[in-house]
């Protein structure tokens, strides 16, 4: 299994940066290789809510299927995979120290497929992950500061 945690500081008050990333539509915007994330139930945020995914790693489309199995506004969203691609994903939002901003943290967890698909994967994940990390800092930010 393969780890991945970042944190960063935006320039935003939390409950923006939190609305920003808790819309399942600006997923496919900030999450660096992810070319749908669609809802499966007429939920689309918080607990119970289903997305079906495709993230696109090198030469390999990856399907998965996350369920929000952790959500408090403004503080936390956590995704777990349910079937496919196995990723989970962890948010958190606190207050930055200097007034307005935002402290954002992301661990992102990841199992790689076996056999030759594995291998090849094994081989392109931490020059993309490092690309997805430097990605998603980028766009946040873009998205919600000013």
């Amino acid at each position: 299994m393969g780890e991945v945690r970042h944190e960063a500081v935006v320039n935003a008050p939390r409950e923006r940066v939190f609305e920003y990333i808790n819309d399942y539509q600006n997923v496919p915007e900030y999450m660096f290789g992810v070319h749908k994330f669609t809802p499966t139930t007429d939920v689309t945020s918080g607990l119970g809510s289903i997305f079906e995914t495709v993230i696109k790693i090198g030469p390999k489309d990856l399907k998965s299927t996350v369920e929000c199995v952790e959500w408090t506004e403004n503080e936390v969203i956590r995704l777990e995979s349910t079937s496919g691609f196995g990723a989970n994903t962890s948010w958190g939002f606190a207050d930055g120290d200097e007034p307005g901003t935002t402290k954002l943290s992301v661990q992102f967890n990841y199992v790689l497929p076996g056999g030759l698909t594995g291998k090849v994967l094994g081989g392109v994940m931490g020059p993309f992950v490092d690309q997805a990390v430097k990605h998603t800092e980028s766009k946040v930010k873009a998205a919600v500061e000013g």
